[in-house]
């Protein structure tokens, strides 16, 4: 995409207009000032995940967890580590499905970890299970990119 591109602020939720140019040099948000990327992932419940899965140009790669899950936990840092390399092309966040159950049974998450990618609110893959931070990036641009 060459024009500007829309993405959701993580703070306060404006919708900012950045060109795809642009993307790289470390946005601010126009409404409170603070960067639109952070290099870790969001958390996020409902209204949250509704603003940045579907009011957003850039893909949402969402990791699906709940407290305790082991595999959850020792994918933890691996998905924050995936952030770091990941952004600011595509968005991640963290979804609770025990505090949250309703965003879990929405897209019918059976395992965790599991992580689903989505681009415009359309689910474009899912993988279940944890994976280490090289995997993660690996398999998020390569469907990010189909």
């Amino acid at each position: 995409m060459n024009g500007p591109l829309q993405v959701p602020c993580p703070q306060c939720g404006a919708l900012n207009r950045v060109p795809a140019a642009r993307i790289h040099d470390v946005p601010n948000c126009g409404r409170c000032r603070k960067p639109l990327f952070t290099g870790r992932p969001l958390v996020l419940d409902a209204t949250g995940f509704d603003l940045h899965a579907s009011r957003s140009d850039l893909p949402l790669l969402v990791d699906f967890w709940a407290p305790w899950c082991g595999p959850c936990k020792v994918m933890a840092p691996h998905f924050e580590t995936a952030a770091t390399q990941l952004e600011p092309a595509m968005r991640l966040a963290k979804v609770d499905t025990q505090a949250h159950p309703d965003l879990g049974a929405r897209f019918d998450v059976r395992s965790i970890p599991t992580l689903a990618l989505f681009q415009r609110g359309r689910e474009l893959a899912r993988m279940s299970g944890a994976m280490p931070a090289g995997e993660i990036v690996r398999w998020a641009r390569a469907h990010a990119a189909g």
